[in-house]
This record gives structure tokens, C-alpha cells and sequence, in this order.
């Protein structure tokens, strides 16, 4: 079979895009994104669109909580949603004959909510407690918190589920100002992976979808300033060391981004074969977990290396990370070494294919961000147009001395 994506796009007159990639399965796979996040929240209101997220599978006009929830539940389907810093996203898998249902409902909770103050209160609650989990997981809450250094007073840097303070406030009258300000109907997309034929798939998106009165509002979305490297020491309750380094980096349509992303692989992805592994729990046995990740989002990124290990070894551990940092700014990669982390990278993408609900929520993305999906072999090429020397030249510009450090350490 050939590695590729093939998908038909269909934009409804109120401009939400219907995005259908055919597979045959007897399972379905289908998503509703939103070109809305926690970034696009009004100041001392964050929380806003993860608590959306959370209400819309309370009340609407013609469901009760328990009708939502059981839909689909009730033919075996499942149903989800999450909330990033730019994204709100819908997801359900289904047998195929349960696609109308499906639609049915997410255009009845995205479109027909009704927020009705109980429910606020009880999801408040909900989320409140959710707040406390994360604050209890010091591998949770140092992301969070890197990241409000990185981005510091930019709505990107604020927390996806708001803290204690503004959930505490946040009001119906906000949930009806957020969603008329940031569901641009031109910036959503309701994607379908699986076993259907584009012709029936349209006239339903034409059912459910069509008359969703069009809504073209503006986002003022403000880049975030890159701001100099800082160093931060924090004790915390914990019995172990925690420690993030990182800095802001490429968005997703940078011309580095393809490059870092290997290099980020290379350095700290999947796997126990990259570098900061094989060196600093493979070599010395410092660190239990290590990885890196870099986040290319649209007018910014994230990368950042983090890992948790005692606290008498922490500072072992920081050093041995720029040292292969260093390695990376210094050392040109050789061909083989180039060549074997390109193989790497794509034979861990092709195995990602499979899946299918973060391939078709993937897509939905790519085509609110570019208009556009990449097949495989696009992505394939990108990768192996990446030489030894651009490599070296984002090793020196991500990598620099400017990188931001945030450690827990314990208090005891």
C-alpha cells in the first residue's frame, strides 16, 4: 500500500471546512477543531476555553447532561475533548453507521449549549479540583510553569486551566462573549478518518453544519516578545529534583522547523536511542525519565529538555545536558549520523500513522494553520532535504547560552 495521505476538502457557504480522509475500516474516526485557545482568553479570565470545553457536554436546548453522554456512549462510541493554547478539539471513534449520530451531537453541543448556571457551578468545582491534581504532579506543573517564564505576561504563558482566582469567576456572560469572539465559523474544521463516501459525507455536513449561521470575526493575536535567558530555583514539597531548560523557538511555518524537529528527535525523542538518554541514564544512571520536545505553534514554539532525578545528582545531570547542547552547536553531523537520524525520524512517523485519531486531528490542524496537508512523502522530503549545516546553524540559534532554567528542588 502506498504511503501516503489522500483527502478531500469541502467548505460549507458559512465557510466550516469538511475534511474526509477515506479509509476502509468498520471504525470511524472523527474530530471537530476549533481555531480557539487559551491565548485568545481576555486578561484575568484565563481558564475561559478549557472550561467551554468542559460545559459543553452539560445542557443544550434539546439534551440533558445524561442524553449527551449516553449518544454515543450507548453504541459503544467513544467521546472526548481537550483545550490547548490555540486549539479546541472535539474527538469521537465510532463503527461507521454511527457517523450521523455523531454529527448530530457535536453540532447540538458546540452550537446549542446552554450553560445553565448549575451545571457552571458543578464543572467550576470539577475544574478547581483538576487544578489541584496538576499542583500535586511536579512533572505537570514545571511544564506549566516553564512555560509562564518563557512567555512572561503573554497570554501564551498562562496556565490552559486558569487558576484558582479566575475560575472562581468566570461567568456565563464571558462563555457567550468568548465563544461570539473566537468561533470563527472560517476557522473550524470537522474531519472525518474512515470508511464513507465524500458525496453522502457532504449532504450531512450540509444537514448539521449548513445552517450554523456564519461568523468571520477577527482574532488580535499578539506574537510574544523573545525575552532573555533566566535561571530559577524553586523549592517545593517533593522528594525528587525536577528540571526544565529550554527556550521559545520556531513556529510551524519557520523554514528551521523540519530541522529542529529532527534535531529535537536526535536529541531527546522517542525512544532509548537518542542522545540524552543513551548519556545520562543509560551512561551514568542519573535520571530515570529525560526527554525533550519542541512545540512549533503559529507565530512562536517551545523547546525545552526536562528531567526529574535526585537532588543530589541534579546538578550532574544539568551539566552532562549542555554538554550534548554543546556537542550539537560545535560538532557538524557526519553523513552516516545524519543519515541514520533521518531514518530514524521518518520510520517513527510512518509507525504514528496508525494512529488514526491523532493522524485525522493532525490533518484538521494542518489545515486550519496552512490550508494545506501534507502527504508522507512531503514530509518524508522535507525531512531528507535537511543538511549537516542547517542543523549546526539551529543548534547555535535554539541551543545558545540565552536558555531558561527551571528547577523544583525538594525543601527538606
Amino acid at each position: 500500500m502506498p504511503l501516503m495521505i489522500d483527502y478531500q476538502v469541502h467548505t460549507l457557504p458559512n465557510g466550516i471546512r469538511i475534511l474526509h480522509k477515506h479509509f476502509p475500516s468498520a471504525i470511524t474516526h472523527c474530530c471537530f477543531v476549533v481555531n480557539a485557545g487559551s491565548r485568545d482568553e481576555p486578561e484575568n479570565k484565563e481558564g475561559l476555553a478549557h472550561f467551554i470545553e468542559h460545559l459543553l457536554f452539560k445542557e443544550t436546548e434539546k439534551r440533558s447532561t445524561n442524553q449527551i453522554l449516553n449518544r454515543l456512549e450507548l453504541v459503544g462510541a467513544d467521546l472526548n475533548a481537550y483545550t490547548t493554547k490555540e486549539y479546541t478539539c472535539i474527538h469521537a471513534s465510532l463503527l461507521n453507521q454511527h457517523l450521523e449520530r455523531t454529527m448530530d451531537l457535536f453540532e447540538d453541543i458546540l452550537f446549542h449549549s446552554t450553560f445553565p448556571q448549575d451545571e457552571l457551578e458543578k464543572e467550576r468545582g470539577v475544574i478547581l479540583d483538576e487544578i489541584a491534581s496538576y499542583l500535586d504532579q511536579p512533572e505537570e506543573a514545571i511544564q506549566d510553569d516553564f512555560e509562564e517564564l518563557l512567555f512572561k505576561g503573554h497570554p501564551m504563558g498562562k496556565n490552559i486551566l486558569g487558576t484558582p482566582e479566575t475560575v472562581s469567576v468566570l461567568s456565563k456572560a464571558d462563555i457567550g462573549q468568548f465563544i461570539m469572539a473566537n468561533y470563527n465559523t472560517s476557522e473550524m474544521v470537522f474531519a472525518v478518518f474512515g470508511n464513507h463516501d465524500l458525496k453522502k459525507l457532504i449532504k450531512l455536513a450540509e444537514k448539521y453544519f449548513g445552517e450554523i449561521p456564519a461568523n468571520h470575526t477577527t482574532k488580535n493575536r499578539i506574537k510574544p516578545e523573545s525575552a532573555p535567558g533566566i535561571k530559577i530555583n524553586t523549592p517545593r514539597p517533593i522528594s525528587q529534583t525536577h528540571c526544565i531548560i529550554g527556550s521559545q523557538a520556531y513556529p510551524s511555518a519557520h523554514h528551521h522547523k523540519t530541522g529542529l524537529l529532527l534535531l529535537n528527535n536526535l536529541l531527546g525523542g522517542m525512544g532509548m536511542s537518542n542522545r540524552l538518554n543513551l548519556e545520562i541514564r543509560e551512561k551514568y544512571g542519573i535520571a530515570y525519565t529525560i526527554e525533550s520536545n519542541y512545540t512549533p505553534l503559529s507565530d512562536t514554539g517551545i523547546f525545552s529538555i526536562y528531567f526529574g532525578t535526585d537532588a543530589e545528582k541534579a546538578e550532574k545531570a544539568g551539566k552532562l545536558v549542555h554538554k550534548e547542547l554543546k556537542k550539537l552547536r560545535d560538532q557538524q553531523l557526519g553523513t552516516l549520523q545524519l543519515h541514520q537520524a533521518k531514518q530514524k525520524f521518518i520510520g517513527q512517523i510512518a509507525l504514528a500513522e496508525e494512529n488514526r485519531m491523532g493522524l485525522i486531528i493532525s490533518m484538521a490542524k494542518s489545515l486550519l494553520d496552512f490550508n494545506h496537508v501534507d502527504t508522507l512523502e512531503e514530509i518524508f522530503a522535507k525531512i531528507e532535504a535537511v543538511t549537516a549545516e542547517q542543523l549546526l546553524e539551529i543548534s547555535n540559534e535554539i541551543f545558545d547560552r540565552n536558555l531558561s532554567t527551571l528547577i523544583f528542588q525538594p525543601n527538606n
